[in-house]
Parts: C-alpha cells; structure tokens; sequence
C-alpha cells in the first residue's frame, strides 16, 4: 500500500549545466593589434546551428578568460554536438557583433557529453580554412547547475493507537502531507499497512527535502493515521502536525513523539486524552547524487555490442535481407548502431568497443557460436570507436553462415563476467551497457531471464533493440516495465533492460531511437551505485584537464 509523491531519487535525463570558457594565446589579425575576442556558442539540432547565447568582448586580450557562464540542459540520450565559434569583435560589443567569417579567430565542434565525461578540455582552435591554430587553444569547463538532491530518511512507530475493529485490532498506516503556503496539501508519503498492531512498527522509507517541505524546515507538515478497510472507507484514528525542524531532533537518536489526536474526540469527548502516539525514532539525512555528480567524478561507460546472426534474417547477399549491405543507404542494424553508439561513445575513455555476434556458424571450423567476437580475435574483440564496429560488421558477413538459434543468454553472461570482476572490488568505476540487436523472438528464454536476474546485481544495463518485422511481445517479459523480473534464480533487484522493436521509429526524427533507448540508463547508473552507497569522487577541475582528440 505504500505510495509517495518523489519518494525515491530520481535520476533525471536532464541536468542543467554551466560551461565556462577561456583561450590562450589568440592569434592576432593585425600585427601588434591584440584581438576584442568574443565566443558564440551554437547548437546543432534540426539540422542546423542554432546560437545558444555569446560571451562577453574582452578588450585586448590574446588570453581571455570569459565571465559569461553558458548554461545548457545536458541529456545523456541524446547527442548534442556544439561549436564554439571565437571571434574578433574588434572594438564592438557582442551583442552588436556580426559574426563574419573574416573576423574568426577560430572555432572547435565537440559534444557535451565528452565535456561533461571530462569536466575540462582542451583543443586547439580551427581556422576558417581547416588549418589547426597550434598555439592557440580554447578551453571548457562544465559543472552541474547546484539543486537540491537532499534526501531524509524517516521511521516511524506507532504506541496504544484507537482500537477501530470489534473483533480485531486496528490495521493502521500513515499518511504525511506537506502544507502550502496557500493551505493546500499535497500527499508526500504514505505507508504501509500494518495489520491487527495497535503499535504498529512501519519500514523506513526516504523521501527528498523538497518533497518533504520545499527544503524550508518550518513549513506545516500534517500526518494522519487511518485504520485500513478493504473498501477504501478508512477510520480515521487520529492526525499530528509538525515540522521538519521539530524532525530533525530524533537526527541525534533522541526519539520524537507526538499525541495522535482525533479532533472529533477532543471536541466531544470531556475527558479524552489522545488516540495513542506517534514516534519517530530515525531522521536520517543522505544526499543522493545525480548521473552526473558520477560521470563528472570519472566513471566510464562502457559499451559492448552483440549483433543476431541466425537464419531468420535472410542471405544477406539478398536485397531483402536484414543485413544486405545496400551502398546507398545502410541496414536497419547498421542505422541502430551508429544512433545509439555515436552516443556511448562520448563516455568511454578509451574509445574501444567488444563487439560480438550470436547464432552463427563461424570460420575455421563453421560451429555454431553465440558469443564471438565479429573482428574473430577472441583474445581482442575491441574495435576503435563505432566506426571500428561498423567495419568489423561489414567484414564479417561475407565469412559466417547465418544459422540460429537465437540464444542472447552467453552474451549477456559473457558481459557480466567482467562486469562481476569489477563488483567484487567493492568500487566499480566502470558501468557497462550492452545493446543487443536481434531479429527474432528469444530462443532461451529462461535461460535469458535468469541471467538478467544475475545481472541486476551487477553494475550493467542492457539495451534490445527488434529489427524487422516479427511478433516480439514475448520479449517484453525481459523488459522490467511489468515489474521485476522473476526466475529460477529469484527476483531482479533492479529493472536493466530496455527492449524496443525498432519499426516503431521509422518515422521518427533520426535521433529519436537513442534517445529513446538510452533514457533510462542514467537512472540505472544512479540506482546501482546508490543501493551499493558509492558516492561519486569529487571533482577535480585542475587535475581532470584533457584535451579531445581533433
């Protein structure tokens, strides 16, 4: 029966981020004329560039460090690329700036995922002809927008409470409400039902400042008490008010108490006392990080692709196969790939991707494999960047025999081996994302299902992309948006996979599948690494500089 409104941390797509921007050593357009410069900061979306604000023109100056803060919404399902064009205003303000091609100093185009994933780059700027600018460099630091990620974790318990059953005793829960400013109450919390328990003992639970009070510790909170029926008319047993603040005492371990009262009772009843008590015996206070308090404090992404090979998919010599590579516009795998890789990629470090196939006969000897490795070195399945993974896909269609089944249970544990490797240090600081692209329903489901159950654990999430057209409503079972999964391994503890059938975006803008798949794992990163209390490591601007590769 428990219920609550932002009553667990939520990790959300979007972050709002300040970019801070400095150069050195500008090139000077007249010789013994130091520049005014001025950087316009542009995104590209809708395929074309859009101005997201200009910093402001600094007078004579070849170093300049820029007081403008540039603040962006960050998602990390979606690929922004940005360009940060700096220019000469040349004795004018910015505002009034035409921004000519003749007075560029320079520009660089990069992503906001490989800044925020470094919090501090550098790169040499790029003249209007395509020539690198060697001594002159612009440099980009990112840091989230503060908010409130505070979070407080209460327990409550309940002693001699009114007796509102005759041949039972009452099965109480409570309910906590914050008060407006204008009156109004909103419901913040409501727990379980304890049941025939006078002085019923409720679970902990955690619920953020802001829900709780609008992070102001005088404002009115109301709890009331019901009695549970199972026709939804509750007996009112009794209601408190009070404060955060008044809260904060049981932070020390000295219990708070409150009298449960029935203002009915007290009205009518001459010598009624209470309707029994309320304690509260932990406040506890937490701060849950957000996805990129830990992207920022250098975890890395690590992306692993695993392609379906088996029959089903037709020969692909056939322009109807799914992997007929047609050079005027690519497959459905090869689409798939490039939209959500193109993405991952931001976040890895070092840019090398283990890409596998599955249901396939595979040289030398031509047995069926579900977990080789499509550049065929078993001991390296890396390839360099998505492009790499593109090639080595290219490459290894014409050497393979489409066959089947279409078993996805060694990949994935062939993904958590390592991913387990990593857990048993205790500080994982790599978080893997496995994105399967298949054609056909699941041929080990149980099999599947028990070692999603298994990788819940682990710090993995896993993507399933449906190509083509067949009936994948039996894939959903892995997909947690019925619930947690269940197997004879037990209970998922965390929802990791994200099934999508990839006809559902034909239609859709380009961008629309990665941002679509790739939408739930900030939360799953934020979950995993908050079950397990890892907080992320502090930032470290002056130690974290790096430059991006031109």
């Amino acid at each position: 029966m428990s219920e609550g409104v932002d009553s667990q941390p939520v990790a959300l797509g979007a972050c709002r981020v300040e970019l801070r921007v400095s150069c050195w050593s500008l090139l000077e357009r007249e010789e013994g004329v130091k520049p005014d410069p001025c950087v316009v900061l542009q995104l590209f979306s809708e395929d074309q560039w859009n101005e997201v604000g200009r910093s402001e023109a600094l007078r004579g100056s070849r170093n300049p460090v820029f007081a403008r803060v540039f603040s962006l919404d960050y998602f990390f399902e979606e690929m922004q690329t940005l360009r940060f064009d700096v220019y000469d205003a040349d004795g004018d303000d910015a505002e009034s700036l035409q921004c000519d091609a003749s007075v560029v100093l320079g520009s660089i185009e990069c992503t906001l995922g490989q800044i925020v994933s470094q919090t501090k780059v550098t790169k040499h700027l790029v003249l209007t002809n395509g020539e690198i600018a060697e001594k002159s460099t612009i440099t980009i630091e990112a840091e989230e927008v503060s908010r409130t990620n505070e979070f407080v974790q209460l327990e409550f318990h309940g002693q001699e409470l009114d007796d509102k059953d005759f041949f039972s005793k009452s099965d109480p829960f409570l309910e906590i409400y914050k008060v407006n400013s204008n009156e109004t109450e909103q419901l913040v919390w409501r727990t379980e039902v304890v049941k025939n328990n006078l002085s019923p003992r409720w679970r902990p639970f955690r619920v953020s400042l802001q829900s709780l009070c609008s992070c102001d510790s005088d404002k009115p909170i109301r709890c009331i008490i019901y009695d549970h029926d199972s026709s939804g008319k509750h007996d009112y047993i009794g209601e408190f008010s009070t404060t955060f603040q008044e809260m904060l005492q049981a932070a020390s371990g000295e219990e708070v108490k409150w009298e449960c009262i029935n203002h009915k009772y007290q009205e009518k009843k001459k010598h009624y006392k209470n309707s029994g008590y309320i304690v509260l015996s932990q406040c506890k206070m937490e701060k849950v990080h957000t996805f990129l308090d830990y992207i920022m404090g250098g975890l890395q992404i690590s992306f692993t692709v695993a392609i379906d090979f088996t029959a089903s998919n037709g020969d692909p010599r056939s322009e109807h196969s799914l992997h007929f590579i047609n050079p005027k516009e690519p497959n459905e795998y090869l689409k798939t790939l490039s939209s959500v890789g193109e993405i991952c990629q931001d976040y890895d470090s070092d840019k090398r991707f283990p890409a596998f196939g599955f249901g396939a006969r595979i040289p030398p000897d031509f047995e069926v494999s579900h977990d080789f490795a499509i550049n065929f070195d078993p001991e390296n399945p890396e390839c360099e960047r998505i492009a790499g993974v593109i090639e080595a896909y290219k490459r290894c269609l014409p050497q393979i025999q489409l066959y089947g089944p279409t078993n996805v249970a060694p990949i994935i544990n062939k993904v958590a081996a390592p991913a387990a490797e990593e857990e048993e240090t205790g500080l994982p600081t790599k978080y893997r994302v496995l994105l399967i692209l298949t054609d056909g329903v699941v041929s080990d489901m149980p099999e599947a299902c028990d070692a999603v159950v298994r990788a819940s654990h682990l710090p993995l999430s896993i993507i399933i992309v449906g190509i083509g057209n067949a009936d994948f409503s039996d894939m959903r079972e892995l997909n947690g948006d019925r619930g947690m999964l269940e197997s004879e391994e037990g209970r998922a503890i965390r929802d990791i996979v994200q099934f999508i059938p990839l006809r559902e975006f034909k239609k859709a803008p380009a961008n629309a599948l990665a941002k679509y798949v790739l939408a739930e794992v900030p939360k799953q990163v934020v979950e995993y690494y908050g079950s397990k209390g890892i907080a992320p490591t502090p930032q470290k601007p002056s130690s974290s500089s790096s430059s991006l590769p031109q």
